[in-house]
């Protein structure tokens, strides 16, 4: 069955910023320095990126531009808006521009793998993971290596795949999306004793399962003879994703019984 896999990107943390680009001190006005100036537009930039309002997202963009143009920043964040507005020529454009201008950039390089792999595009977005992975200062090391195993896994290299997604449950042992491709690589290997207990942990750090998580416990309870946990999950699976890919599939295997 094909699945759709989406990877993570990173951005910031929004801040809640108003629109305007002064400070104020003792009740005055004073005009911001050309870096703060920078910083928030940028900062509300990304505040409009997340709300979905990508006109005022480009005119602070634009506006940063002015300022700095050799900021990798506001070239990373015109990328992003290019993505979401279907633009995609333009948002390579900016990801490039934004790598070039510093190619330490390792949330720019991540951010561009997803955008390369929504492109199916998979060789190119791993190539530019195995850059983001390799930092080992990035502090959202642990999802550029889950979107590097699911690189992988378009790449049909279940091997390098798991090895990618062990080495995020090294550094964030309680990844729910690690844990669950962990357990369906262990399966569709015949390991059901280890896919069984990556499932088993993935089922405590989540509240309510996905769909895929149903399914593969559908099967792994199949495969293990525990028909109770088998009628539980397909009852949660019929009641919470009646329309989903992964009940078709659970409904085709009960018709052909």
């Amino acid at each position: 069955m094909t699945k759709t896999i989406k990877l993570l990107t990173v951005l910031p943390l929004l801040a809640v910023l108003s629109g305007c680009i002064t400070t104020q001190t003792g009740g005055f006005t004073e005009k911001a320095s050309p870096e703060e100036a920078l910083e928030r537009r940028v900062e509300l930039a990304r505040q409009y990126i997340g709300e979905g309002n990508w006109d005022a997202a480009k005119r602070n963009l634009a506006a940063a531009v002015e300022i700095d143009e050799t900021n990798p920043e506001v070239y990373e964040a015109f990328a992003l808006v290019y993505q979401s507005t279907g633009e995609y020529e333009l948002a390579e454009e900016n990801f490039e521009k934004a790598i070039q201008l510093d190619k330490d950039f390792s949330r720019a390089r991540n951010n561009y793998a997803a955008f390369l792999f929504s492109q199916e595009r998979y060789g190119e977005a791993e190539k530019q993971l195995q850059y983001v992975t390799a930092d080992t200062l990035y502090s959202a090391r642990p999802q550029a290596f889950i979107n590097l195993g699911l690189c992988r896994l378009q790449l049909f290299d279940p091997d390098g795949a798991e090895e990618a997604f062990m080495r995020a449950l090294a550094m964030d042992r309680r990844n729910p999306i690690a844990l669950l491709e962990v357990a369906q690589l262990r399966f569709d290997a015949g390991d059901y004793q280890n896919a069984e207990r990556y499932y088993g942990v993935y089922r405590t750090v989540v509240r309510q399962q996905s769909p895929r998580g149903l399914w593969l416990g559908i099967r792994l309870a199949e495969a293990m003879g525990d028909k109770d946990a088998q009628s539980s999950y397909a009852l949660a699976l019929s009641s919470l994703y009646p329309k989903s890919a992964e009940y078709a599939a659970y409904q085709r295997t009960q018709s052909s019984e």
